[in-house]
Protein backbone atom coordinates (compact mmCIF):
# COMPACT_ATOMS: atom_id res chain seq x y z
CA UNK A 1 0.00 0.00 0.00
CA UNK A 2 1.12 3.28 -0.89
CA UNK A 3 0.00 6.12 0.36
CA UNK A 4 0.94 10.10 -1.07
CA UNK A 5 -0.68 13.59 -0.09
CA UNK A 6 0.18 16.64 -2.48
CA UNK A 7 0.90 19.66 -0.56
CA UNK A 8 -1.09 22.14 -2.80
CA UNK A 9 0.43 25.89 -1.69
CA UNK A 10 -2.78 27.54 -2.89
CA UNK A 11 -2.40 28.27 -6.44
CA UNK A 12 -1.81 26.35 -9.92
CA UNK A 13 2.25 26.87 -10.24
CA UNK A 14 2.77 26.44 -6.51
CA UNK A 15 0.88 22.88 -7.34
CA UNK A 16 2.76 22.37 -10.37
CA UNK A 17 6.12 22.90 -9.34
CA UNK A 18 5.43 20.83 -6.17
CA UNK A 19 4.04 17.98 -8.49
CA UNK A 20 7.01 17.96 -10.76
CA UNK A 21 9.35 17.69 -7.75
CA UNK A 22 7.57 15.05 -5.95
CA UNK A 23 6.70 12.66 -8.44
CA UNK A 24 10.23 11.51 -8.94
CA UNK A 25 10.04 10.78 -5.16
CA UNK A 26 7.09 9.46 -5.52
CA UNK A 27 8.36 6.64 -7.99
CA UNK A 28 11.74 6.27 -6.42
CA UNK A 29 9.68 5.40 -2.92
CA UNK A 30 7.03 3.08 -4.58
CA UNK A 31 9.76 1.08 -6.15
CA UNK A 32 11.66 1.02 -3.23
CA UNK A 33 9.01 -0.36 -0.98
CA UNK A 34 7.28 -2.91 -2.94
CA UNK A 35 11.11 -4.45 -4.41
CA UNK A 36 11.93 -4.59 -0.38
CA UNK A 37 8.86 -6.70 -0.19
CA UNK A 38 9.68 -8.61 -3.03
CA UNK A 39 13.33 -8.92 -1.74
CA UNK A 40 12.70 -10.14 1.70
CA UNK A 41 9.94 -12.62 0.78
CA UNK A 42 12.50 -14.11 -1.96
CA UNK A 43 14.93 -14.61 0.88
CA UNK A 44 12.62 -15.92 2.75
CA UNK A 45 11.99 -18.61 0.25
CA UNK A 46 8.99 -17.49 -1.66
CA UNK A 47 9.99 -16.67 -5.20
CA UNK A 48 6.43 -15.42 -6.43
CA UNK A 49 7.25 -11.68 -6.52
CA UNK A 50 10.88 -12.25 -8.51
CA UNK A 51 9.38 -14.76 -10.73
CA UNK A 52 6.66 -11.78 -11.61
CA UNK A 53 9.57 -9.25 -12.63
CA UNK A 54 8.48 -7.78 -9.49
CA UNK A 55 12.28 -8.17 -7.79
CA UNK A 56 13.09 -4.48 -9.22
CA UNK A 57 12.97 -1.03 -8.57
CA UNK A 58 11.48 -0.40 -12.47
CA UNK A 59 8.77 1.81 -11.39
CA UNK A 60 6.64 1.02 -13.91
CA UNK A 61 6.24 -2.40 -12.85
CA UNK A 62 5.01 -1.60 -9.71
CA UNK A 63 2.40 1.20 -10.84
CA UNK A 64 -1.27 0.51 -10.15
CA UNK A 65 -2.53 2.81 -13.05
CA UNK A 66 -5.84 3.75 -10.88
CA UNK A 67 -3.89 3.93 -7.95
CA UNK A 68 -1.22 6.48 -9.74
CA UNK A 69 -4.34 8.54 -11.00
CA UNK A 70 -5.87 9.03 -7.53
CA UNK A 71 -2.60 10.13 -6.00
CA UNK A 72 -2.76 12.65 -8.83
CA UNK A 73 -6.07 14.06 -8.39
CA UNK A 74 -6.90 13.23 -4.79
CA UNK A 75 -3.58 13.46 -2.93
CA UNK A 76 -3.70 9.80 -2.10
CA UNK A 77 -3.57 6.35 -3.93
CA UNK A 78 -1.96 3.28 -3.94
CA UNK A 79 1.10 1.10 -5.76
CA UNK A 80 0.30 -2.72 -7.53
CA UNK A 81 0.80 -4.86 -4.25
CA UNK A 82 4.11 -7.44 -4.58
CA UNK A 83 2.09 -10.99 -4.54
CA UNK A 84 3.34 -13.31 -1.09
CA UNK A 85 2.88 -16.92 -0.93
CA UNK A 86 3.00 -17.78 2.60
CA UNK A 87 3.03 -21.73 1.46
CA UNK A 88 7.20 -21.30 0.60
CA UNK A 89 7.73 -19.83 4.04
CA UNK A 90 8.91 -22.18 6.61
CA UNK A 91 7.90 -20.26 9.30
CA UNK A 92 4.76 -18.65 7.68
CA UNK A 93 3.60 -15.90 10.34
CA UNK A 94 6.59 -14.65 11.71
CA UNK A 95 7.92 -14.43 7.69
CA UNK A 96 4.72 -13.32 6.19
CA UNK A 97 5.57 -9.96 8.95
CA UNK A 98 9.02 -9.62 8.05
CA UNK A 99 8.17 -9.18 4.44
CA UNK A 100 5.70 -6.70 5.55
CA UNK A 101 7.73 -4.77 7.70
CA UNK A 102 10.35 -4.55 5.15
CA UNK A 103 8.29 -1.90 2.57
CA UNK A 104 8.06 0.58 5.79
CA UNK A 105 11.44 0.18 7.22
CA UNK A 106 12.93 0.51 3.62
CA UNK A 107 11.37 4.12 3.07
CA UNK A 108 12.81 4.99 6.82
CA UNK A 109 15.61 4.39 5.57
CA UNK A 110 15.43 5.92 2.26
CA UNK A 111 13.70 8.98 3.91
CA UNK A 112 17.45 8.96 6.34
CA UNK A 113 18.87 9.15 3.13
CA UNK A 114 17.19 12.16 2.04
CA UNK A 115 17.91 14.05 5.56
CA UNK A 116 21.94 13.12 5.07
CA UNK A 117 21.63 14.38 1.62
CA UNK A 118 20.29 17.85 2.86
CA UNK A 119 21.97 18.17 5.99
CA UNK A 120 25.22 17.71 4.35
CA UNK A 121 23.86 20.08 1.04
CA UNK A 122 23.10 22.70 3.31
CA UNK A 123 26.42 22.76 5.48
CA UNK A 124 28.86 22.56 1.61
CA UNK A 125 26.21 24.94 0.34
CA UNK A 126 24.61 27.62 2.75
CA UNK A 127 27.01 27.26 5.69
CA UNK A 128 30.58 26.49 4.42
CA UNK A 129 30.61 28.17 1.33
CA UNK A 130 27.73 30.93 0.90
CA UNK A 131 29.12 31.98 -2.13
CA UNK A 132 27.61 28.86 -4.03
CA UNK A 133 24.36 29.40 -2.80
CA UNK A 134 24.78 33.08 -3.73
CA UNK A 135 25.48 32.42 -7.54
CA UNK A 136 22.49 30.05 -7.94
CA UNK A 137 20.06 30.54 -5.29
CA UNK A 138 16.87 29.23 -7.34
CA UNK A 139 18.87 25.70 -7.60
CA UNK A 140 20.08 25.55 -4.07
CA UNK A 141 16.55 26.42 -2.83
CA UNK A 142 15.14 23.27 -4.85
CA UNK A 143 17.78 21.08 -4.25
CA UNK A 144 17.17 21.30 -0.56
CA UNK A 145 13.40 21.82 -0.99
CA UNK A 146 13.47 18.24 -3.18
CA UNK A 147 15.37 16.75 -0.58
CA UNK A 148 13.26 17.64 2.52
CA UNK A 149 9.96 16.49 0.57
CA UNK A 150 11.28 13.51 0.02
CA UNK A 151 12.31 12.82 3.71
CA UNK A 152 8.88 13.52 4.37
CA UNK A 153 7.18 11.69 2.01
CA UNK A 154 8.99 8.69 3.21
CA UNK A 155 8.60 9.03 6.58
CA UNK A 156 4.80 9.72 6.59
CA UNK A 157 4.90 6.67 3.95
CA UNK A 158 6.53 4.62 6.51
CA UNK A 159 4.30 5.50 9.02
CA UNK A 160 1.13 5.24 7.03
CA UNK A 161 1.41 1.67 6.68
CA UNK A 162 2.67 0.49 9.69
CA UNK A 163 -0.90 1.34 11.08
CA UNK A 164 -2.58 -2.17 12.63
CA UNK A 165 -5.73 -2.52 9.54
CA UNK A 166 -5.47 -4.54 6.05
CA UNK A 167 -4.44 -3.54 3.65
CA UNK A 168 -1.71 -2.35 5.01
CA UNK A 169 1.46 -3.61 6.16
CA UNK A 170 1.03 -2.55 9.75
CA UNK A 171 -1.72 -5.51 9.85
CA UNK A 172 0.58 -8.32 8.76
CA UNK A 173 2.61 -7.25 11.19
CA UNK A 174 -0.06 -7.33 14.06
CA UNK A 175 -0.98 -10.48 12.91
CA UNK A 176 2.06 -11.92 14.77
CA UNK A 177 0.07 -11.22 17.88
CA UNK A 178 -3.24 -12.73 17.00
CA UNK A 179 -4.86 -15.81 17.16
CA UNK A 180 -4.69 -16.75 14.00
CA UNK A 181 -8.75 -17.57 13.91
CA UNK A 182 -8.71 -13.85 15.12
CA UNK A 183 -6.81 -12.77 12.07
CA UNK A 184 -8.49 -14.64 9.37
CA UNK A 185 -12.19 -13.34 10.83
CA UNK A 186 -10.45 -9.48 10.39
CA UNK A 187 -9.38 -10.37 6.78
CA UNK A 188 -13.03 -11.27 5.94
CA UNK A 189 -13.81 -7.22 5.99
CA UNK A 190 -10.65 -6.39 4.57
CA UNK A 191 -12.98 -4.88 1.97
CA UNK A 192 -14.87 -3.09 4.08
CA UNK A 193 -12.16 -1.61 6.09
CA UNK A 194 -9.96 -0.62 2.74
CA UNK A 195 -13.01 1.83 2.42
CA UNK A 196 -13.63 3.37 5.63
CA UNK A 197 -9.74 3.70 5.92
CA UNK A 198 -9.77 5.73 2.67
CA UNK A 199 -12.51 7.90 3.61
CA UNK A 200 -11.15 8.57 6.80
CA UNK A 201 -8.04 9.84 4.98
CA UNK A 202 -10.69 11.77 2.33
CA UNK A 203 -11.94 13.80 5.45
CA UNK A 204 -8.26 14.00 6.66
CA UNK A 205 -8.97 12.67 10.14
CA UNK A 206 -5.68 10.78 10.23
CA UNK A 207 -3.53 13.38 8.92
CA UNK A 208 -3.00 15.11 12.54
CA UNK A 209 -2.25 11.82 14.17
CA UNK A 210 -0.01 10.70 11.04
CA UNK A 211 1.62 14.07 10.91
CA UNK A 212 2.49 14.14 14.21
CA UNK A 213 4.23 11.11 14.70
CA UNK A 214 6.02 11.38 11.43
CA UNK A 215 7.27 15.03 12.41
CA UNK A 216 8.66 13.47 15.55
CA UNK A 217 10.78 10.93 13.31
CA UNK A 218 12.32 13.74 10.90
CA UNK A 219 13.24 15.38 14.12
CA UNK A 220 14.84 12.57 15.41
CA UNK A 221 16.50 11.76 12.10
CA UNK A 222 17.73 15.30 11.53
CA UNK A 223 18.42 15.12 15.27
CA UNK A 224 21.09 12.47 14.44
CA UNK A 225 23.10 14.83 12.47
CA UNK A 226 23.01 17.74 15.19
CA UNK A 227 25.18 15.36 16.89
CA UNK A 228 28.01 16.13 15.06
CA UNK A 229 29.90 19.44 16.26
CA UNK A 230 30.04 20.79 12.38
CA UNK A 231 25.95 20.69 11.65
CA UNK A 232 24.89 21.85 14.67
Amino acid sequence: MFRYLITNGGNISSYLISLLLTLPIILLSLSVHEASHAWMANKLGDPTARNLGRLTLNPFKHLDLVGFICMLLFGFGWANPVPVNSRYFKKPRRDMALTAAAGPLSNIVLGFIFVSLYEISYLLTVRLFPSVAASAPMVIYVWLTFLQMGAELNVYLAVFNLIPVPPLDGSRLFYIFLPVKWYFGIMKYEKYISIALFALLWLGVLSVPLTWISNHVLDGMYGLWSLIPIFR
